[in-house]
């Protein structure tokens, strides 16, 4: 799941597995004989919802990365390669420079 709420809703029997959420919210639901195995599903993310007779099995913690739905990997590579114009002056000089007064003097 990347971003659902799930609103007034009944989960009997079921069984999460391998479920990886970030932004997903339970709001007044109602779980009854549910499993959780392996999933991220942790207390906060049940609001007003009643657990009857559910089992929790792993639950993974940790830091999930969030990517908005604007932020492409389009701007990934265009901030890259900003960075690498911003080098290039500067590896410009220095070229010229060892040229000019040598690599040894370069080095001290």
């Amino acid at each position: 799941f990347k971003s659902v709420t799930f609103e007034d809703s009944l989960f009997k029997n079921c069984v999460f597995e391998d479920i990886t959420s970030l932004n997903t919210y339970f709001r007044n639901c109602t779980f009854m004989n549910t499993t959780f195995y392996n999933t991220d599903l942790e207390q906060y993310k049940f609001v007003d919802s009643e657990l009857i007779n559910c089992t929790f099995f792993h639950i993974r913690t940790g830091c999930q990365i969030s990517f908005d739905d604007d932020y492409s990997a389009y701007w990934i590579y265009f901030v890259n390669f900003l960075g690498t114009l911003a080098v290039l002056p500067g590896n410009i000089v220095s070229a010229l420079l060892m040229d000019r007064i040598g690599r040894l003097t370069m080095l001290g």
